[in-house]
């Protein structure tokens, strides 16, 4: 059964989406898991807590290591067993985050970010993997609408989201997303995910 990726930047509404999908999935007789990057297991909400946390300290190699660390734990732990058993897994973010927040967001290399996320991920890809575009200025209005506090990284700001929103639009160009235009009702956008999944065997 496939692993269904959503990606997208901070406010793109992918894990609203990621809620619509497994519920659709699920009333269509799937069995169907719903999960989330980084976490889906006890060391990888940790790891999540504490990289999140506006208080932590982290250079950009740290916070790179520390997201492949979920990662491994959560394919080895969680996502290989769960496809073996024939379960749609619905990921809210998978590698190509860490490409678009670390490497393009932070400045880090690709080439090893990418051999890095290569290790963590065991070489385990996504059947589909949609990237929810929309403009930064916007998702940051979306987020600022709907809650109040940031975390560590959003709190970085309109021009680092933007870099990210760089870097997914180039993992696009080269094949490696497919674009969701994020933009409109969440019912529009929706639909066009079904259009997107449709060709994908269990969706």
């Amino acid at each position: 059964m496939p692993l269904i990726v959503l990606e997208g930047i901070d406010g793109c509404g992918k894990s609203s989406q990621a809620e619509r999908l497994e519920r659709r999935l699920a009333a269509a007789g799937r069995q169907v898991r719903r999960l989330r990057e980084p976490g889906g297991t006890a060391l990888g909400e940790a790891v999540r807590a504490l990289i999140l946390d506006p208080a932590t300290r982290a250079c950009p190699a740290a916070e790179l290591f520390a997201y492949q660390v979920a990662r491994a734990q959560l394919c080895d732990e969680v996502l290989r067993p769960a496809l073996a058993r024939g379960e749609v897994l619905v990921l809210d973010r998978f590698w190509h985050s860490t490409v678009a927040y670390q490497a393009y967001g932070l400045g880090l290399d690709p080439g090893p970010v990418r051999a890095l996320v290569g290790l963590a991920t065991g070489g385990l890809k996504a059947d589909a993997a949609l990237w929810f575009d929309l403009d930064p200025a916007e998702a940051l209005r979306r987020r600022s609408a709907a809650r109040g506090g940031e975390d560590r990284i959003e709190a970085r700001g309109l021009d680092y989201q933007r870099r990210v929103h760089h870097g997914y639009a180039a993992l696009c160009a080269d094949g490696e997303l497919v674009r969701i235009d994020a933009g409109g009702d969440a019912d529009a956008v929706e639909s066009r995910v079904r259009t997107a999944l449709s060709a994908i065997p269990g969706c």
